[in-house]
Formats: structure tokens, C-alpha cells, sequence
């Protein structure tokens, strides 16, 4: 996809979220830039939400606060190459509201909800049975294209549009197959049992569906269970 399609994507998709959400959001801009991680090769970052000087409107005080949302048009391209099966508009879509919602936080006065640390306390209440947001791991360290760690636990995200019968996935170059529970619901956190090279701690696949306007701030209740995977020949 060239830049100018891109471009054009962007503005299709922003059109489609309501005002309200945008609220603050002085630009949501396309950078030709690609952005490497410094230590990770094949991690890029796709977009960034650039809190901007506060700006004083009248001399009563009153302050305006407002951040810049930007999307990096070489990262897309970059990740669309070492994936055949990269999907600009998904993947612009996920980047999109993601900032977005980074915003919306940094307004509420919540901006270190986006901080490795806030992901890992999340992660920590997780573990221990408790209520969690469900999109904390995407505030993780990404390892590669999908797959997030925190604190020792490792992440795969899966975007699907219901909640399939089975899921394959491959770790470490194996090829895995899991059947989610009967009772299962999305988003479904299904914590991998039996996999070849285990991480430090959990492997964790992660389903969920396409992120919606509604799950910027009311993301639903988690799903949670251990499952066997089984080694595909």
C-alpha cells in the first residue's frame, strides 16, 4: 500500500469514529517514517499519541489539553514485508483506536495506565483471580509481530470475529492446535499447557474481536482457563 493510500485509509477510518471520541485530538497524521525497536528485530512501532503543550485560551485560566495521534506509514510497510498475510486495514484500525485510547486516558488523567508498569500490575491481578482490563498485555513489551510479554508471561493476540471451535499457532517454530472450552466467551485469555520451549512463566493465547468504539472504555468481562495444546505433525 503506498503512502497516499494509506493516507486515505486513515482518513476513511477516522471518519467512521464519532466526534465525541475525538474530543482533544488536534491531528491524527501519517509519517512516511518506519520506527525499528532498538533490540528487536521485526518490531516496529506503528503509531504513537503525542500529548502536546497545554495552551491557556482565556485569562480566566481555563486550559485546553490536546494530543496529536500519528501513524508511521514505513512501519506498515515494513511489517507488510516480512508478512504476507498482513492486513493494512485491520492492523491500521487496531493502531488507530489503540492511540485513541491512549488519549482518551491521558484526558481522564490516567496517562500511566499506558506504562509497562501499569500493564504488569494488571498482569498481577490477572494471576491472582482478580478483575483485570483485558487489553493490558498490548501495553507490554512487543517481542514479535502479535505477540507481547509482561513480567514473564507471554502473550499471543488473536483477532477473530467469534469464538472459533479451534485456533492453531505456532511457538518456536512448532506448530499447535487448542480447542477453547465449551463455556468459553471472548475476550477467552486460554493459558497453553504442554508447548515445546515454554516461556518463563505463561504462555497465554489471547482471543478477542476486532476493537470497537464501545471497548475503548467498556472492554468485556474476560474469559480465563487452562487448556492443553496439541502438537501438530
Amino acid at each position: 500500500m503506498t503512502y497516499q493510500e494509506f493516507e486515505t485509509l486513515i482518513t476513511r477510518l477516522t471518519d467512521a469514529i464519532p466526534r465525541d471520541y475525538l474530543q482533544g485530538v488536534a491531528a491524527i497524521s501519517v509519517s512516511p517514517r518506519a520506527v525499528p525497536h532498538r533490540e528487536s528485530p521485526g518490531v516496529f512501532t506503528l503509531g504513537e499519541c503525542v500529548p502536546l503543550p497545554i495552551v491557556t485560551l482565556d485569562e480566566g485560566g481555563d486550559e485546553s489539553e490536546s494530543s496529536r495521534i500519528v501513524l508511521y506509514h514505513g512501519s506498515f510497510a515494513a511489517l507488510a514485508q516480512l508478512d504476507d498475510r498482513f492486513d493494512w486495514e485491520e492492523e491500521a484500525w487496531e493502531t488507530l483506536t489503540h492511540e485513541l485510547r491512549h488519549h482518551l486516558e491521558w484526558r481522564a488523567g490516567a496517562y500511566d495506565l499506558e506504562t509497562y508498569d501499569r500493564a504488569a500490575e494488571q498482569n498481577f491481578a490477572r494471576r491472582d483471580g482478580e478483575p483485570f482490563d483485558p487489553g493490558f498485555y498490548l501495553d507490554g513489551e512487543q517481542v514479535a509481530l502479535g505477540v507481547y510479554e509482561v513480567d514473564g508471561d507471554t502473550f499471543i493476540d488473536r483477532r477473530v470475529l467469534e469464538l472459533p471451535d479451534e485456533v492453531e499457532f505456532q511457538w518456536y517454530g512448532r506448530t499447535y492446535r487448542v480447542t477453547p472450552p465449551a463455556d468459553a466467551s471472548l475476550p477467552a485469555f486460554l493459558i497453553l499447557s504442554g508447548v515445546q520451549d515454554p516461556p518463563v512463566r505463561e504462555l497465554v493465547l489471547v482471543l478477542r474481536r476486532r476493537p470497537g468504539l464501545r471497548s475503548l472504555l467498556k472492554p468485556g468481562e474476560p474469559f480465563e482457563a487452562v487448556v492443553e495444546v496439541e502438537e501438530q505433525g
